[in-house]
């Protein structure tokens, strides 16, 4: 009886716990039902993606990757001389083998107020930081504000690097006036485009006066510091343009730099230069000629200590290219000796070196197989009065690009 009493008992609560536990499951199963009334209620109101806006996140994620661009240039050379006097840094320097460079180059829109860009250079010998700018992008009234290291741009030729040249080498009043890599430093710079019926835009800008190879006629290799404003060097320019015709377009420049040199910190370096680019380009025709004349001519102006210096160097070329992927051009380089403020020729104490003119003529023809490589074979003949025999230089020179690289100026 008692037993009977006790199995009674415990299917009662066998029967409650399976009575229980299906309420619990219905339970469940109605709260399963309402999450799922709910999740799609919810992407019902949420709108569908659509490809647009995929195609948005993509570009913002790729814009996270700078424009990245290498450029290797190399050449096999040959001089009748064992001291070449090659005026630029990259230049072939040596008979035999030379890597010229390696440039990387990298650039970007930062926001919506900067773009960055820079210029590592790679060499035998190490690596430069070329250049490395930010650039405003949103300035009212045409204006443009560059911040950091950047080549200057006095004339038409500094402010270009060896991969955009007509020349194996770079030009002797370059490597004369400013140095081997060219007039640059660390600095500011404003340009503005000017509301003319022609382009024209005024440019200026203040940078360091120091640096052997990048300000050899300011304070160059011997940095006396910076006392005040005149310590740095100011440079100006004015670049206009002038479409002539359907086939003609020109540009004309005029360039000043003015700063320290280091006879002195009140002695100053004057550079005065104008530059002209004329191009023939006929585009009624199918013809893949073009003809362009370059010019460039600079007098430079120095105080020492009880004298005035004064000099004047320049170069001018003519390019044809007179098939789809073939160029010819022609060089004429002069450097004058230098005079004192009697007009008297003299031994200039800041480059001791050049004591009388000195002329190059050069000339080369080029293949380009792409736009991303070309094969350049050129002859030089360099004649000083200081060279105890002309110096003859044979170049046979290529360049190879990968990458993304933005377009030269005109």
């Amino acid at each position: 009886m008692k037993r009977s009493r006790s199995t009674a008992f415990e299917c009662a609560i066998v029967l409650t716990v399976v009575l229980w536990s299906i309420g619990q499951s219905f339970a469940a199963d109605d709260e399963a039902a309402e999450i799922e009334k709910a999740l799609a209620a919810d992407q019902a109101e949420s709108p569908a993606p659509t490809p647009g806006v995929a195609s948005s996140a993509g570009a913002m994620i790729q814009s996270l990757n700078p424009d990245l661009a290498l450029i290797g240039d190399f050449a096999a050379a040959w001089f009748n001389t064992t001291e070449p006097q090659q005026a630029g840094g990259h230049d072939p320097q040596k008979t035999g083998f030379n890597l010229q460079q390696l440039e990387m180059a990298l650039g970007a829109t930062v926001d919506t107020y900067f773009r960055f860009d820079s210029n590592i250079v790679f060499s035998q010998f190490g690596v430069e930081i070329e250049e490395a700018y930010a650039t405003t992008l949103s300035l009212p009234a045409g204006l443009q504000v560059r911040a950091g290291q950047f080549l200057t741009r006095f004339g038409r030729i500094n402010n270009t690097h060896p991969h955009s040249w007509d020349f194996v080498d770079q030009m002797i009043v370059v490597g004369r006036y400013f140095g081997g890599e060219g007039n640059r430093g660390l600095g500011v710079e404003t340009s503005i485009l000017m509301p003319l019926p022609w382009y024209v835009e005024v440019v200026g800008s203040m940078t360091e006066a120091t640096g052997e190879a990048s300000a050899r006629s300011f304070y160059g290799a011997e940095d006396l510091g910076v006392r005040d404003l005149g310590d740095f060097q100011d440079t100006a320019a004015i670049k206009q343009f002038f479409p002539l015709g359907p086939a003609w377009s020109m540009m004309w420049g005029l360039s000043g730099a003015f700063g320290p040199n280091p006879t002195g910190r009140e002695n100053r370096t004057e550079i005065y230069g104008t530059d002209l680019y004329l191009k023939y380009r006929p585009i009624s025709s199918n013809s893949p000629q073009m003809v362009a004349l370059q010019v460039e001519w600079m007098h430079r102006r120095r105080q020492i200590p009880d004298d005035v210096l004064t000099d004047h160097s320049g170069y001018a070329y003519l390019t044809w290219r007179f098939a789809k992927r073939w160029t010819t051009a022609g060089r004429y380089e002069f450097g004058s000796q230098t005079t004192n403020q009697d007009g008297n020729d003299v031994v200039d104490p800041l480059d001791p070196l050049w004591t009388d003119p000195r002329t190059r003529v050069s000339g080369n023809v080029t293949w380009w197989p792409t736009e991303f490589s070309r094969l350049r074979l050129q002859y030089s003949h360099d004649m000083a009065v200081w060279f105890e025999k002309d110096h003859d230089a044979v170049f046979l020179a290529l360049e190879v690009a990968i990458g993304a690289h933005g377009a030269h100026a005109f």
